[in-house]
């Protein structure tokens, strides 16, 4: 009968749903910058409906791209006609889709507890808010819930802020959720959220950094794309405002900052996956950060959690000049993926934007160390690409545990060196 139920859920939701039968991803490998010119040609055809994973870099990062099913015979043509190779990292996407929407549906129930949350499953955004309120309600003196804003579409813009007293101290950001189809890193980010509860008065270092320095986590940065994963599109990345003549849907909020807006590495199409906005800061997701930062004016340490490649990735990403403060922040860095590397033998790539990966204009922690937010680092959580967005739900607490490690190095390191 279980089975059954299940079945049906799934038919039901298939009718609703956007699907993805047939669809691979392919991973393509670049051997030179014709290479690289060829893969952006492919990127320009709209008609073929592309979803870039991991969008054309240089020579040593291999491009990601989600072909449907109506468009893979010419796309696998062009990348052999031009002698590009490339292999099937998922075979059918769709079967990734089911496997984790039968995981959901078994274990969906809207906890009543700290305790009765299920960390090691992906949950709605109704699921996850309500586990704020949990853990506000359990942790009155530690945990407070602050709204910065509204979405688009009128959601609250949720922090929590964990604070042991004081007005405007010192203060570390974190963020999760920002490209809503990333789901490790919400799931992540209520890991964090447990962890700093129940690591406060019991590990030495996490105390000390609490009776220093606040920590402001925001799980759902983009909760109307989020919802939209949820019900519509599971691959949704964007927002869900309006473009102004377009029929296409959302900007990409980590092309919306002030940062090199509209420079190389985002695009000007409203149907990209990577429109930048009709101007820095359209968005109101990305708007109530910049008004959060500019009117605390505290802030030392700024962290946005993506998924998925496994980097840790500190500015430029919009120019190839480096950081002032290049050198400690890869020394920073390469102490963090040492720390996360030690629980799971999980190997990271550290290093600026435009170098370990590729350039992006208007990118959050370009923004933030602009503004003056010396450690501003952004993750790449797992994993590298066998299941990309669908990381199976087993992996969230091993990802969350080991992101953990990183993400206290560069917290003790924050209370030892204030500047």
């Amino acid at each position: 009968m279980k089975g059954l139920l299940v079945f049906a859920a799934l038919l039901a939701a298939a009718f609703s749903k956007e699907t993805f039968v047939g669809n691979q991803v392919l991973r393509i490998f670049v051997a030179n910058e014709a290479d690289v010119e060829k893969v952006k040609e492919l990127e320009e055809l709209q008609e073929l409906q592309l979803d870039f994973w991991r969008g054309p870099g240089g020579q040593d990062v291999p491009t990601d791209v989600r072909v449907p099913f109506t468009s893979l015979q010419a796309v696998k043509i062009f990348l052999e006609s031009n002698g590009i190779r490339y292999s099937i990292l998922i075979d059918d996407l769709q079967t990734l889709v089911d496997e984790e929407q039968t995981q959901m549906i078994c274990q969906h129930f809207m906890p009543q507890s700290l305790e009765t949350f299920n960390y090691a499953s992906y949950h709605t955004l109704d699921e996850i808010y309500n586990f704020m309120d949990l853990l506000v309600a359990a942790n009155p003196n530690l945990v407070s819930k602050i709204q910065i804003g509204n979405s688009y579409e009128g959601r609250p813009l949720y922090v929590l802020k964990f604070s042991t007293g004081g007005t405007k101290r010192p203060a570390i950001w974190i963020d999760t959720g920002i490209h809503s189809r990333e789901w490790v890193t919400q799931a992540s980010g209520v890991w964090f959220a447990k962890k700093i509860v129940d690591s406060y008065g019991t590990d030495p270092s996490l105390t000390s950094i609490l009776d220093n320095l606040d920590i402001f986590l925001e799980i759902v940065t983009n909760p109307d794309g989020f919802a939209f994963t949820h019900t519509k599109n599971r691959m949704w990345r964007k927002t869900r405002s309006i473009n102004s003549g377009s029929a296409c849907i959302g900007v990409d909020p980590n092309r919306n900052w002030d940062a090199g807006f509209g420079g190389s590495g985002a695009s000007s199409n409203p149907c990209s996956e990577t429109y930048r906005g009709p101007y820095a800061n359209s968005e109101r997701e990305v708007k109530a950060i910049v008004d959060f930062v500019k009117s605390h004016g505290n802030i030392k340490t700024f962290i946005s959690i993506h998924s998925y490649s496994q980097l840790l990735l500190y500015p430029y990403g919009y120019t190839k000049t480096r950081a002032s403060d290049y050198q400690e922040l890869d020394n920073i860095a390469k102490a963090a993926v040492t720390a996360l590397s030690s629980l799971y033998d999980t190997q990271y790539r550290y290093g600026s934007i435009i170098t370990t990966i590729y350039q992006a204009s208007g990118g959050t922690v370009d923004w933030t160390y602009n503004q003056g937010i010396k450690y501003s680092f952004t993750f790449e959580l797992r994993d590298r690409g066998r299941y990309g967005f669908l990381l199976p739900a087993n992996q969230i607490i091993p990802t969350a545990e080991e992101t953990w490690l990183a993400l206290m190095t560069i917290m003790e390191y924050t209370r030892d060196h204030p500047y």
